[in-house]
């Protein structure tokens, strides 16, 4: 279907003005005609990444939370008990925002671009 810009202009403003400005670009690097492989590649940033103690207290909402989370990898024998008590003092001195701002639901999805 053709149209002229004029005619796309009074139509579509909205978005003749941005498809002007160029403001909004994002480049595409690479193509693929198999969605899966598209879709699993694109996710590679998060492959083989594996959440640690601070990625878990950055999605706490408070410090029991941050506190349980600790103390239930401590248990597990993920954390040893000087990482633990060194995570638990930073928590009661500085808070659970200490270790950085809350990740909240879809953070990996949205950090690998999904």
């Amino acid at each position: 279907m053709e149209i002229d810009k004029k005619r796309f202009k009074k139509m579509f403003p909205h978005l003749a003005e941005e498809l002007g400005t160029r403001e909004h670009q994002i480049p595409i690097t690479s193509s693929r005609s198999d969605l899966q492989t598209g879709e699993r590649s694109s996710f590679r940033a998060f492959d083989t990444y594996m959440p640690d103690v601070i990625d878990f207290i950055r999605r706490c909402d408070n410090e029991q939370q941050a506190e349980e989370i600790i103390n239930y990898l401590e248990k597990r024998k993920e954390i040893n008990h000087s990482y633990a008590h060194k995570l638990k003092e930073q928590l009661r001195e500085k808070g659970v925002r200490s270790f950085g701002s809350k990740k909240e639901e879809g953070y990996y999805l949205r950090q690998g671009g999904l």
